[in-house]
């Protein structure tokens, strides 16, 4: 009984051994016809997949108004405090809505900076508006 059984054991280990084998090949073979197909794919930043901010004149095919976006923000500080980084928040607020709605890009745009105070301290309040528009 003992040979059997240690014979029965022997054969159990030998066909887990091939199996392991078996997949372990198709899993290295699986990964070398993905490996070399990933390295083609490209990530682009989400911020070029926004709609465009455009003048009126450069508008040449007809659209439609999807809609007027506005938004704001409250900052603490004086209004020359303001930077380049407030006005590009701003545009990029307007862009990554009008990608919400579906829009091809966005015209009109505007940024208003308003002083105010909260108790003693100044602040100032970025407000942006635009039209969402969609080309025919």
């Amino acid at each position: 009984m003992d040979c059997q059984s240690s014979m029965c054991r022997q054969r159990v280990r030998l066909m887990v051994i091939s199996t392991v084998k078996r997949l372990g090949a198709s899993i290295f073979l699986s990964a070398l016809l993905v490996l070399p197909l990933s390295g083609c794919a490209t990530v682009r930043p989400l911020s070029e997949l926004y709609p465009p901010i455009m003048d009126q004149d450069e508008l040449s095919r007809p659209y439609v108004k999807i809609a007027v976006i506005e938004c704001s923000s409250e900052r603490m500080g004086n209004m020359e405090a303001i930077s380049r980084q407030d006005y590009d928040w701003a545009h990029n607020e307007l862009r990554e809505r009008a990608y919400r709605l579906g829009a091809d890009a966005v015209v009109l745009p505007e940024v208003r900076i308003e002083r105010d105070t909260f108790l003693f301290f100044p602040s100032s309040l970025i407000k942006v508006k635009g039209v969402a528009i969609k080309f025919r």
